[in-house]
């Protein structure tokens, strides 16, 4: 682990894995989109809303992802001060966030013909929306101090608790009884969802989950980028005091 500790090593291999992630994106997407809005079927009970799927769910598992992807980096950097780290949760926080709110929108969007309603305080959508609060409290945590490190100590002692609303989001259909529809797809026996439409959001989430990669890795970069120069300038200003 500490090999990656080395800015000027992670910058090289995010140099050299982002065009291929890239290519992963614009294929996975490019196919998705052709698939999902041209040649997957209506559903018989929601017609052609039902396309609105093929964003919601792989949003909503990128919105997951995303904080699970910062709090695992804000552990690491905590328990291991590992640099690298801090700044890989800093990079995946508002890319997760923006991937909550499209998560939130094309529910709403999906909820109003289907549910009457643009918004019901279901266990399953309040959880997400307080998945949301927590990524703009760590972002706000985050600049909070003047101190960078210890910004990044409070938001990464954030992320770390709030994890704990991951499986709650995850499981809440199960727990609950709530109006959102239970798994469709990670079940044990067999995927409750046609093969004519369990292919294109798979391939939308390959497409959806390689330009969060894409988005990481360009914000990674710069947070690297910004704090080498935060660090030549220190060190400017103390040569010339």
């Amino acid at each position: 682990m500490h090999r990656y500790a080395n800015p000027a090593r992670t910058l090289r291999i995010v140099s050299a894995v982002y065009p291929w992630t890239v290519g992963v994106t614009v294929l996975g997407l490019s196919i998705g989109l052709v698939l999902a809005l041209m040649l997957s079927p209506a559903d018989y009970q929601q017609g052609e809303t039902v396309r609105i799927m093929y964003v919601h769910v792989p949003s909503a598992w990128l919105a997951l992802f995303g904080y699970t992807v910062m709090a695992v980096s804000s552990a690491v950097a905590l328990v291991w001060r590992h640099p690298v780290a801090e700044l890989a949760a800093r990079a995946a926080a508002p890319i997760g966030c923006g991937f909550t709110i499209v998560c939130l929108a094309t529910g709403a969007l999906w909820g109003r013909p289907m549910w009457g309603a643009w918004w019901v305080w279901d266990a399953r959508l309040t959880s997400v929306l307080v998945l949301l609060f927590l990524y703009i409290g760590y972002m706000a945590l985050a600049d909070a101090f003047e101190d960078p490190e210890r910004g990044g100590k409070a938001a990464g002692l954030l992320a770390i608790v709030g994890w704990v609303n991951v499986p709650i989001v995850k499981f809440s259909v199960d727990w609950w009884n709530t109006l959102h529809q239970p798994a469709s797809i990670s079940r044990l026996d067999a995927p409750a969802i046609h093969a004519s439409m369990l292919w294109p959001l798979l391939t939308m989430t390959i497409g959806l989950f390689a330009l969060f990669a894409c988005l990481w890795m360009l914000r990674l970069r710069a947070e690297l980028i910004e704090r080498r120069n935060r660090v030549l300038e220190v060190a400017v200003a103390e040569g010339a005091a």
